[in-house]
């Protein structure tokens, strides 16, 4: 029978068939303003065609294909004889084979490679975030193999190739390769100097079994997997290949995958290793200096990927208010609902900002640069990864009820977005990496002060702000109890800065006035009514072909 009881109108259309990229104001303007003219247009096209893909209702399809038939661990075959191996849906391959296809593991050693990559991986995130786990510690491992010339030389190249094999293979078999990690144990979590995971050495040089586990193993399909273990001379960082040079599977005993929250596409394993072979990676004793670079590089990740998250939620909130007609009129005129999406956009773009600046760092590779890195990633990875899900729920809540329906895809990025707090240390960990900096390294703070200084006498609240954060500076006395207020207004300050340089001033005035003049309530949407809140808005929307 015919339903005749009512007719659906003043439904949102789906925001499918644009381009991620290109509709971008902040984060096109960032690559513009960060990359060398002699390589920009290509690059403005490469991460355009991904901007298309990554909007696309194949690629949206694909993102809730591979969320909604998360991996499944196969321990066995039918014979009985151990696997080890993750299943996953074909959706998730073709998610990851797009992304290494488009250069998402490729930074290090291009001009203009992490800027570009970064903008790159914050497109593609917002098509499906799970994926983005084995890319960023793919890309990550680089700095780490290369304190070994003899293991980068045979890895670098599969870890920065452009394709993607699946399956379980010897490394050199394969055309590119796919790494992993695994630091913290039962006993120790962050503490990863508490492990108890043993090394024993074997007579060729460099090379060792292990015995121990990993509570933590993410990606267990990766190729290789650096680790952290006890040698005769302290901790040390490893490389374990999943698959021994003759094609045997090396001793890697996946106890069960992780039933997490949100990022339900990726698996993370409990993993033991018996006898497991392994190759050292720089010195017996300094594995957490081996691996820091890696550390510093996945943070960077977290900053980009909660960027990515905050975009997608922020124009999936703007593109329903200006769709959904309620109590006479559009929703993205009312100039209450006007706030709050100006206040979002003003935190989606601070944090994409922030981003950029710091792959821009890693491009530039001075001592200036990576001094300010120093100091910068832990800064805004604390920040701008807790900013995540605030955001990511007041944008659902933009969408009323139809945002708490799985349909509507905002379920997914709030389960999503608490993770990269979580991972690769959590607030109180980078709050003490910040300490550490302030307190061991007067060329990071002289370079921090030196970045942040470059927008002084610009706006009066930024001049206020920098003047209190000196003065908190000055006293580093018991410091500890008051850390993260210290790194929040750090964040906020450098944040602040960077828009009054590169943004609008729209941008910039509203985001002074409420995060750094104090004009602001406690939640979105309580910026002064007098700004310009219509032109923040409209910079935020993302376009639709």
């Amino acid at each position: 029978m015919a339903a005749s009881t009512h007719t659906v109108t003043n439904q949102v259309p789906p925001l499918v068939g644009y381009d991620v990229f290109a509709n971008d104001r902040a984060l096109t303007e960032a690559v513009e303003r960060h990359l060398a003219p002699g390589i920009l247009r290509e690059a403005q096209e490469e991460l355009s065609t991904l901007g298309r893909a990554a909007g696309s209702a194949q690629a949206q399809e694909w993102g809730a294909q591979a969320n909604e038939n998360p991996p499944k661990l196969r321990t066995h075959d039918r014979y009985g004889h151990r696997v080890d191996e993750v299943d996953f849906h074909p959706a998730w391959h073709r998610l990851l084979g797009h992304a290494v296809t488009a250069g998402l593991t490729d930074a290090w050693g291009r001009e203009g490679g992490h800027v570009g990559r970064a903008a790159g991986f914050l497109v593609w995130t917002q098509a499906e975030a799970g994926h983005g786990c084995p890319l960023s510690m793919t890309h990550a491992a680089v700095p780490a193999l290369r304190t070994d010339p003899a293991l980068a030389a045979e890895w670098e190249p599969l870890l920065t190739s452009h394709v993607y094999e699946e399956g379980l293979r010897p490394a050199p078999q394969k055309a590119g390769v796919l790494l992993g990690m695994g630091m913290t144990e039962k006993q120790g979590g962050t503490d990863v100097r508490s492990n108890t995971t043993r090394a024993e050495a074997l007579a060729a040089d460099g090379e060792y079994l292990l015995t121990g586990h990993k509570w933590f193993c993410s990606a267990p399909m990766s190729d290789g997997f650096l680790v952290l273990a006890q040698a005769a001379d302290g901790l040390s960082c490893f490389l374990v290949p999943r698959v021994l040079p003759d094609g045997a599977r090396n001793p890697f005993a996946l106890q069960r995958l992780k039933d997490k929250l949100g990022n339900r596409s990726n698996a993370s394993g409990e993993v033991e290793f018996d006898g497991t072979w392994a190759r050292r990676v720089g010195e017996e004793g300094r594995g957490v200096r081996t691996i820091i670079e890696m550390v510093a590089a996945t943070r960077l990740d977290c900053v980009v990927g909660s960027a990515a998250l905050m975009r997608q939620a922020v124009v999936q909130a703007i593109h329903h208010s200006a769709h959904r007609s309620a109590f006479g009129g559009l929703l993205i005129e009312k100039p209450l609902m006007r706030n709050v999406l100006a206040d979002l956009a003003l935190e989606s773009e601070a944090a994409t900002t922030l981003a950029l600046r710091l792959a821009a760092a890693y491009d530039a590779d001075t001592e200036q640069e990576r001094a300010f890195l120093r100091i910068a990633v832990p800064a805004a990875k604390y920040w701008v990864t807790k900013r995540c899900s605030a955001v990511v729920g007041e944008a659902l809540e933009c969408l009323g009820g139809n945002g708490y329906v799985e349909e509507s895809g905002m379920p997914r990025l709030l389960r999503e977005a608490p993770l990269n707090s979580i991972w690769e240390g959590s607030g109180n960990v980078q709050a003490l990496d910040v300490l550490r900096a302030l307190q061991r390294e007067p060329g990071a703070l002289d370079a921090f002060l030196r970045e942040v200084g470059k927008a002084r006498g610009a706006d009066h609240r930024l001049d206020a702000a920098i003047k209190d954060l000196l003065t908190e500076l000055a006293d580093l006395e018991a410091v500890e109890a008051r850390a993260r207020r210290l790194v929040e207004r750090m964040a906020l300050v450098l944040q602040g800065s960077l828009l009054l340089r590169w943004a609008p001033p729209e941008v910039a005035d509203a985001f002074c006035a409420s995060r750094l003049g104090g004009d602001w309530g406690s939640a979105f949407g309580t910026l002064p009514h007098s700004l310009d809140l219509a032109t923040v808005v409209e910079r935020a929307r993302a376009g639709e072909s």
